[in-house]
């Protein structure tokens, strides 16, 4: 047999040769050069990951800021129990790696809106796809693609929905081209341990914590025994045994019959203890501000404040002090108790619950129904799960939720939210999951061949008949405030250039009238110009920023500046900015012409036609017995009030009086 057919026997026989006979082996050999970015690695990403990794996309960088929770296992195969509380992407990397050896995955664990990774980082991938679980994320990753020109696969699911949707910059609609409504249902991939939302606390207090401690006893103590055998990391094992001994212990008080007081052991456990463990993984709030351990008797006293760290990034100075002023005028405090005689009242229960509470009503509320669900499993209930008309595991959750967001400076909700956002959250199905991940894939190849007509927004419906539903492409929306706007790219020195400098720069010398806007900052108008002098640093604007430039006298489009930072090789006593050539050219707007309001006069214009065609009849002209017709009254109070106030006279006959200023009409 000759070399050559050895070789193609080799071939044929390799873990590719299906996707080449499939796809071709020209698209196969693009694939191994592809660089992509996918973004999360939670339900979506890990069977995404998976189908990427197999079909051969060469190299992959997977970025997650998450790590596992006991939650995720159920769907989120890559992931076993020894990684809870290890990164996603790390562990997600490290397990699809070894499916297909050919393929290079770069895994990263930070927030995909960190300033490092700017519109020069985006630009480096051929393609991004997004795995993400919020709105807000998937709205500055749609940003990145469009200012840098790289393809966009959107997706998302919800229970037994699912949606596939490719973005093209100038071809088709972007995902902020049709306005997102706010969702009344919450769908949740995932309970973070770094949360930063309420929702992430609400679904943590009802989907974790009250499962963990009045939930199913689940022993893992044979599968930590059985990891050690296997040589799994020793001090990690360690780690996890002591976790589980300390909730099994909290477990056990909560169905003794003891006269500890229950609630204080399970507080400190969970929101001081696990707080101060999650403390310990400093690299874990490098970007992120860290969560503050709860004091369960300052809070009592009320003398318990909270402060953000200082080097929290959404922080730009000192230490902050967070009071959570709610409703009721009380800080952090105690509040006078209601009588028991408005207590029993419905109406007022009803305005208890859209009551904010202090942080003491809080804990008041957290020890309460901590007793009352162990006094209940001390009488012999078994399992106690969330039921929203249950007012007991309602209140735990409501407390529970609440104590959490005050640890991580997130906004509190009223009993009355909670319970509406509980109630709705949709969980995650696996199967919808591997559906919208394939789904994905096959929108990625289609973009990576450039064969634009063949893309399609896919959706996954409820519906036995037809599962499957596909619709072409839109074109942008042309008064989309993201895609429309015509971005460059300006690498600078922050501590360096001016506000005034860049501007100019950009501009080209043209002196028209602009105002400039970070996000939802506005750094200067034509009016206030006093940040003009200022530098970008001490206006806090650096490398992963949009400058917003916006000409008012609307005769031009939208400049959208975005900043990075010089390159390595650049001279010290070089310039603080490099310019883009070609300088941006926006498109020049059609001006609206609109029409001015006719001055206030008494005298009108008389028009050409007969006074009986000024307006039209709301029935048709009658007919008389004669056959000739009968002009209809149009001088109804109505319609004689609404053509005076247009300066015309409707006449009764000819002989009446016709005032000088009036102009008749023959």
């Amino acid at each position: 047999m000759s070399s050559s057919s050895i070789n193609g026997a080799r071939k044929t026989s390799s873990r590719s040769a299906h996707a080449q006979a499939i796809l071709g082996p020209e698209l196969c050999e693009k694939l191994s050069e592809t660089k992509v970015l996918l973004v999360g690695a939670g339900g979506i990403g890990c069977e995404l990951l998976k189908n990427i990794v197999l079909t051969g996309f060469g190299h992959i960088t997977l970025l997650d800021l998450d790590t596992i929770d006991l939650s995720n296992l159920n769907r989120q195969f890559l992931f076993k129990k020894k990684d809870i509380k290890h990164s996603k992407a790390m562990v997600a990397a490290q397990t699809a790696g070894a499916f297909n050896p050919n393929v290079n995955i770069h895994p990263i664990y930070a927030n995909i809106k960190e300033a490092q990774f700017d519109i020069e980082w985006f630009s480096g991938f051929d393609i991004v796809l997004n795995a993400l679980d919020n709105l807000d994320a998937r709205r500055h990753v749609n940003k990145m693609c469009m200012a840098a020109g790289v393809p966009l696969v959107e997706s998302g699911t919800a229970g037994y929905l699912g949606q596939v949707q490719p973005l093209l910059k100038d071809r088709t609609e972007c995902f902020d081209c049709v306005p997102k409504p706010t969702p009344t249902t919450f769908p949740v991939c995932t309970i973070r341990s770094t949360p930063s939302q309420p929702i992430h606390c609400i679904v943590w207090a009802k989907s974790y914590l009250l499962p963990q401690l009045f939930g199913e006893d689940e022993d893992g103590t044979g599968e930590l025994d059985e990891a050690e055998k296997q040589g799994e990391n020793a001090e990690e094992i360690a780690a996890l045994r002591k976790e589980a001994l300390a909730y099994k212990a909290v477990r056990s008080a909560l169905r003794a019959q003891t006269t500890e007081d229950v609630a204080q052991r399970v507080f400190k456990k969970v929101f001081h203890s696990d707080i101060l463990n999650l403390l310990s993984m400093s690299d874990m709030w490098r970007a992120r501000a860290a969560p503050t351990p709860l004091d369960f008797t300052a809070i009592q006293e009320g003398r318990f404040f909270i402060q953000r760290p200082s080097n929290s990034s959404t922080t730009t100075g000192s230490a902050q002090i967070i009071h959570f002023q709610p409703a009721n005028g009380h800080t952090n405090g105690k509040t006078p108790s209601m009588s028991s005689s408005s207590s029993s009242s419905n109406g007022i229960s009803g305005l208890r619950d859209q009551r904010a509470l202090s942080l003491h009503d809080t804990l008041e509320l957290f020890i309460s129904s901590t007793n009352r669900l162990a006094e209940r499993l001390r009488k012999g209930e078994d399992v106690i799960s969330f039921d929203k008309d249950d007012d007991d595991t309602l209140d735990f959750v409501t407390a529970a939720a609440n104590l959490r967001s005050a640890a991580y400076y997130i906004d509190r909700k009223t009993r009355w939210e909670i319970k509406e956002m509980a109630g709705n959250i949709i969980p995650a199905i696996a199967t919808t999951n591997a559906i919208i991940s394939g789904l994905i894939v096959l929108q990625a190849l289609h973009l990576i061949r450039k064969s634009y007509a063949q893309l399609r927004n896919v959706h996954v419906q409820f519906k036995p008949t037809n599962p499957l539903s596909t619709s072409t492409m839109c074109p942008p929306n042309p008064k989309c405030g993201v895609c429309r706007d015509t971005y460059t790219k300006v690498l600078c020195d922050p501590a360096r250039v001016t506000l005034s400098e860049l501007v100019d720069g950009i501009l080209g010398g043209d002196k028209r009238d602009v105002s400039v806007y970070e996000d939802k900052r506005i750094l200067s108008d034509p009016d206030w110009d006093d940040n003009l002098g200022r530098t970008l640093e001490s206006l806090n604007v650096g490398r992963g920023k949009f400058l917003t430039v916006v000409d008012e006298e609307e005769e031009w489009g939208t400049i959208v500046v975005a900043l990075s930072i010089l390159p390595p090789d650049h001279p010290s006593d070089g310039p603080a900015y490099i310019l883009p050539s070609p300088l941006p050219s926006p498109p020049r707007l059609e001006k609206q012409q609109s029409t001015p309001p006719p001055a206030p006069s008494r005298k009108r214009s008389a028009p050409d036609d007969e006074i009986l065609e000024v307006g039209p009849f709301s029935k048709r002209a009658k007919i008389d017995t004669n056959g000739t017709t009968s002009v209809l009254n149009i001088a109804s109070p109505n319609k004689r009030r609404r053509l005076e106030e247009d300066g015309l006279l409707i006449l009764n006959s000819k002989d009446d009086k016709i005032e000088d200023d009036v102009i008749e009409i023959d």
